[in-house]
């Protein structure tokens, strides 16, 4: 049972059913006041007209009953004759009244020579500029004063009563009529609301259909919406996001393929010197070291590449594991052309660092270490036997910069844009021949985006690279849940 109410509460939150309720509502009770307010003001202003009409009938009755004398007991078939025809022609009763309260003509022919005991009538003689309706069941009466024009003073008064039936009868109809023209208004708005709440509410379904797809797995899904601004902002997010989770999918496949193929090529090497030193017996002792030899730069090469993946993952984490401490850049590259000196040395390229002015940052010195090292070792690596490379150091108000330089091989325009990409080598073969992974230049890029940093690159093949890197000199973590 309960599970029941649940689902039905769950449906009335649904968007569509609040758009068709609140549409609906609001089409159908301004209807419906307005409709009532106008049948009762029409049927108002009927009686009001009709009321009208039956007192200047009463005046007219009143003029004839002055000029003829008719109150001072002069006989007037005039007045007697408009006093029946109104009667007749509205189904009521003419009671004329002379000053004494004693009723002189009733076209009833019921109530002559009596007296009249009533509150109206007696204001009627101490008011004269007043008239007085009274609705007494389907009749309403109408008190008329006669008044003469010359002395103003009441003479008599008039009591027209007159039916309304046929009033409450063109009431009905008018009602029967309204309530017809108002049922067809409220399916008119049901139609429309429901129609309006579907135009609504099916893009949103739209919507919830293809975020479960890409939930499933669909990640080719797209979705184009073209109804609301609003939606159609949403529809272009929505293919932006599913491209991205596209193009990291398609990276996270490049990479399980390329570690797999890295790690299976020294292990394929491993397995085939192995193989050749089980085969082969009585083999001399030089070449037993020659194959044990090859075996380990094998292993070396198999453990720079798991260190470099660890590197990678450490680097993609967020910037809780940042240490950041204040360091002096200027000693850090001293260290590191210090480490790297003795490699450059086997090839007679000659290393230089050139620093401006003194430059202390708020930085992971591990980070950076990893990110200028490769940068470094690179430079070297790639370049002509009495080559150079020159590094230099300098720093504004916001930022510190250090660009690397070489005289070496450069690289091929066309490949420029994926060179950070991971496992990609411009030359594999001259990679493998100095040792490279095809991570290195990757986890730069890692190390100085933590830092909230920028990279550049310049190059022209045989003629060398150069790598620009701006770092700020303070560091400023981003917010909570930024990308």
């Amino acid at each position: 049972m309960k599970e029941k109410w649940v689902q039905i509460w769950n449906q009335l939150r649904s968007l569509r059913i609040q758009i068709f309720a609140v549409m609906f509502l609001v089409g159908l009770v301004p209807v419906l006041l307005f409709s009532r307010i106008v049948i009762k003001s029409y049927n108002g202003q009927i009686l009001s007209q009709k009321t009208d009409e039956v007192k200047s009938y009463g005046n007219v009755i009143s003029n004839l009953i002055l000029t003829s004398g008719y109150l001072s007991g002069k006989p007037s078939s005039d007045v007697e004759k408009e006093a029946e025809e109104v009667a007749n022609v509205y189904q009521g009763r003419v009671i004329i009244v002379d000053q004494n309260l004693k009723i002189i003509k009733d076209t009833y022919d019921l109530e002559e020579g009596k007296t009249v005991i009533s509150t109206e009538v007696v204001r009627s003689f101490v008011t004269p500029d007043a008239a007085y309706t009274n609705e007494i069941g389907d009749y309403i009466q109408l008190t008329v004063p006669i008044v003469a024009s010359q002395s103003e003073k009441v003479s008599g008064v008039i009591l027209i009563s007159f039916s309304t039936k046929n009033l409450h009868l063109l009431e009905e109809t008018i009602n029967y009529r309204a309530v017809l023209m108002m049922l067809a208004m409220a399916v008119c708005i049901l139609l429309v609301s429901a129609f309006y709440s579907a135009l609504v509410s099916n893009p949103l379904q739209k919507v919830t259909e293809s975020i479960d797809q890409v939930t499933m797995g669909q990640l080719d899904v797209s979705m184009e919406l073209h109804t609301y601004s609003e939606l159609v902002k949403i529809s272009d997010s929505f293919n932006q996001m599913t491209g991205y989770i596209h193009e990291q999918d398609v990276a996270r496949r490049d990479f399980v393929s390329n570690v797999s193929h890295e790690l299976k090529t020294p292990l394929a090497s491993m397995k085939v010197l192995s193989d050749s030193l089980l085969s082969q017996q009585g083999m001399p002792e030089e070449l037993y070291r020659e194959f044990l030899v090859d075996i380990t730069q094998e292993i070396e090469r198999m453990t720079q590449i798991i260190n470099d993946l660890l590197s990678m993952v450490k680097l993609n984490k967020d910037t809780a594991d940042m240490t950041v401490t204040n360091v002096s850049v200027n000693d850090l590259l001293e260290q590191l052309l210090k480490r790297l000196r003795p490699i450059a040395e086997k090839r007679n390229v000659e290393l230089t660092l050139e620093t401006f002015r003194p430059v202390v940052a708020d930085i992971d010195e591990v980070k950076i270490s990893i990110a200028l090292n490769n940068l470094i070792e690179n430079a070297i690596k790639y370049n002509y036997d009495n080559g150079w490379v020159r590094v230099t150091l300098n720093a504004d108000h916001k930022f510190f910069y250090v660009k690397i330089q070489d005289s070496g091989v450069g690289i091929p325009e066309d490949v420029q844009d994926r060179i950070f990409d991971r496992f990609y080598r411009v030359d594999k073969a001259r990679s493998r021949d100095t040792g490279g992974t095809g991570l290195g230049l990757a986890l730069t890029r890692s190390a100085i985006l933590l830092h909230r940093g920028s990279i550049k690159l310049y190059s022209k093949e045989k003629e060398g690279t150069t790598f620009t890197v701006r770092i700020p000199l303070i560091y400023v973590a981003a917010k909570e849940g930024a990308l």
